[in-house]
């Protein structure tokens, strides 16, 4: 979240830098929250679109498998506004002067049916919807003056609140999703006690709060995603991570808290995961910078639904790649984002994030720019081409986007789209003389993608650097398949189309195949030659081989060894041509089909050989050695063609 104070709370960051429990709550379904006024028919959103969400490819798509592109603005408020000193009842010392009450701002001064319609009039159909932990367990009722304008809100809690909220959210038309802000309601992004999902509290708690949550507004049909954490960054001590395996380590977390959402609390809802917004000390000579989306290159999130993972990325003009966005103290010599040219803005933006959208990678998912935004009252001319040139990037790459903020009060954040005064009158990007607006139109009335989304190929990583990687739902529900070892699984509707040598990476696909296993059929866990037919494919080495009719959709290792292969039956006959594909010694690899010599997937494995299955093949078989001082790890896949 921007604004022009927020410049000066990164200078104290960096100050600090350089110097240098929460309750818990029993995950229950609650009732569906009592309706709120719903926006008059002329103003709700046009029935063009059908939950829940889903994602094919680089697009998102509604339950008829047509596009739907996230035009969104942040709705914020509900995850705290409190600027951290003095007396919380004082306005002042709120963001810009405005004590939102921890609720979404405006509700002192418009009734919601009328918000929800300017809402409308701005063109958004999806809303991001903040809100902190917190909130989640806060007993208090809100101030009668804090629902002024909608006073059927008076004694309700913060959370009954943004119960009200998201039902008349929903019952308009448009689509929303929830998004963990911070622990505390303490206005955010500094060093706040809100830099991590678990900076106030455990990932334990975090995670639970989430399913929590979703399990709240299961029952609400816009309710479609869940945006796990806000700018993940760096506190006074510490990085955060992507894929350490200790407690400061993002990728886990978001791994672990995705996959408990779409197993315990909510299977429909779109899971995103933000990159991480910073790391390191804002020092010039030292290393810092912002890593977003780029370590998702080598290590992807496979969740057990794989067509619910969205990515997501925040750009301001006043930070950069490599600058915090600080003015003085903490302010390097690094160039902000507005500071670039068009071509290196467009360069940067593909480096950090859209290439995410690349069809064909493990890590293929649509990109969300859930932040991005500038001031009605800016008067820099470099900050105001960069507003252009970003909403030109996201009209020609037809991105999925959300506008940083949506409302606020008049006289205090002239960021808002919409500002109120106290009266309830209306300003913003709507009103005649907003130099944001023609950039905002075109972006907005551009026509993108519509219609159906043809399917697209399925390219997953399962990852075992530190446990289990077992992400698929029928093989979870048959318990542990092998005591000890780290195990991983496909999720289902994939097969395993490629292993690494060393570090225990595999590959999965349901490219040229979808659907492969049969539907009542049981799997099979191979530990030893039994299986082996069709001649001897790897001469002197332990081969792990399908029963006759089954295809691979997991493995067992212990340390480096291979413990064991998991084997699903196949919906139809499963003989074809076979051929070993070694890896031991070097890649082995199709070509990506586009002439590339990178195999279609992605790099997988980053470091260590890997062996891969053609796009027309399954794999039917695992070999290793027992050689003393050998590798015992994956050394040639048992490849057959696909019927």
């Amino acid at each position: 979240m921007p604004t022009a104070p927020r410049s000066l709370r990164l200078a104290a960051t960096a100050a600090g830098l350089l110097l240098a429990s929460s309750m818990t709550i029993t995950a229950h379904a609650a009732p569906v929250p009592t309706p709120a006024p719903v926006a008059p028919a002329a103003t709700r959103a046009a029935a063009d679109w059908s939950a829940p969400l889903s994602t094919q490819g680089r697009y998102i798509v509604d339950s008829r498998g047509n596009r739907f592109r996230l035009k969104a603005a942040n709705w914020d408020g509900a995850q705290g506004s409190y600027n951290g000193s003095g007396s919380v009842d004082d306005p002042a010392n709120h963001h810009a002067g405005q004590n939102a009450h921890d609720i979404p701002l405006g509700l002192d001064r418009v009734p919601i049916a009328r918000l929800l319609s300017d809402f409308r009039e701005l063109g958004v159909n999806t809303i991001r919807l903040p809100f902190s932990n917190e909130l989640v367990h806060r007993t208090t009722p809100v101030p009668d003056a804090a629902v002024t304008a909608n006073p059927q809100l008076r004694g309700k809690t913060p959370l009954q609140v943004y119960d009200a909220v998201v039902d008349a959210l929903s019952q308009a038309g448009f689509a929303v999703i929830l998004n963990n802000h911070t622990n505390t309601s303490r206005w955010c992004c500094g060093i706040d006690g809100n830099e991590r999902w678990n900076s106030s509290q455990s990932t334990q708690a975090w995670a639970d709060d989430w399913v929590f949550m979703a399990r709240r507004y299961a029952n609400v049909p816009g309710v479609v995603g869940a945006d796990l954490y806000n700018e993940v960054r760096r506190d006074i001590l510490d990085d955060p991570n992507w894929g350490l395996g200790d407690a400061h380590d993002w990728y886990a977390a978001a791994q672990t808290a995705g996959d408990r959402i779409l197993t315990e609390a909510n299977p429909k809802l779109l899971i995103v995961i933000e990159g991480i917004n910073w790391t390191g000390l804002p020092v010039d000579g030292l290393p810092h910078g912002r890593p977003q989306l780029t370590p998702a290159r080598t290590l992807s999130h496979t969740l057990v639904d794989s067509h619910k993972l969205v990515y997501s990325a925040h750009f301001y003009g006043y930070t950069g790649p490599r600058h915090s966005g600080a003015t003085g103290i903490g302010e390097t010599h690094d160039a902000r984002y507005q500071d670039l040219s068009r071509d290196e803005l467009n360069a940067a933006l593909t480096d950090e994030a859209f290439f995410v959208e690349e069809s064909g990678r493990h890590y293929t998912a649509p990109v969300w720019i859930s932040e991005f935004g500038a001031g009605a009252g800016e008067t820099n001319p470099a900050t105001r081409a960069w507003f252009g040139n970003i909403t030109d990037y996201f009209t020609d790459h037809d991105a999925d986007f959300a506008y940083w903020p949506l409302v606020g009060f008049d006289g205090h954040d002239d960021w808002a789209l919409l500002r109120y005064d106290e009266g309830g009158r209306r300003s913003g990007l709507l009103d005649s003389g907003d130099w944001r607006a023609p950039a905002w139109r075109h972006l907005m009335d551009t026509p993108g993608k519509t219609g159906p989304v043809p399917t697209a190929a399925v390219w997953k990583m399962l990852n075992t650097d530190h446990g289990d990687a077992v992400e698929s739902l029928r093989v979870r529900n048959t318990g542990d398949w092998d005591s000890g070892a780290y195990k991983a699984a496909c999720p289902d509707g994939l097969r395993l189309a490629g292993l690494s040598h060393t570090g225990g990476r595999g590959l999965c696909t349901d490219a040229g195949a979808a659907g492969l296993r049969a539907a009542d059929g049981a799997q099979s866990v191979v530990k030893d030659e039994r299986f082996v037919s069709g001649g001897d494919w790897a001469s002197g080495y332990t081969k792990l081989q399908c029963p006759s009719g089954a295809f691979l959709i997991g493995y067992g290792l212990r340390g480096e060894r291979v413990s064991s292969a998991l084997c699903a039956p196949g919906r139809s006959a499963l003989a074809g041509s076979g051929r070993t594909v070694w890896f031991d010694r070097s890649d082995n690899r199709p070509p990506d089909g586009a002439g590339g010599a990178d195999g279609a997937g992605g790099e997988f494995a980053e470091g260590a050989y890997k062996g891969q299955c053609a796009v027309n093949e399954y794999a039917a078989g695992i070999a290793f050695t027992t050689r003393l001082g050998a590798r015992q790890g994956p050394a040639a896949l048992l490849c057959r063609t696909l019927p």
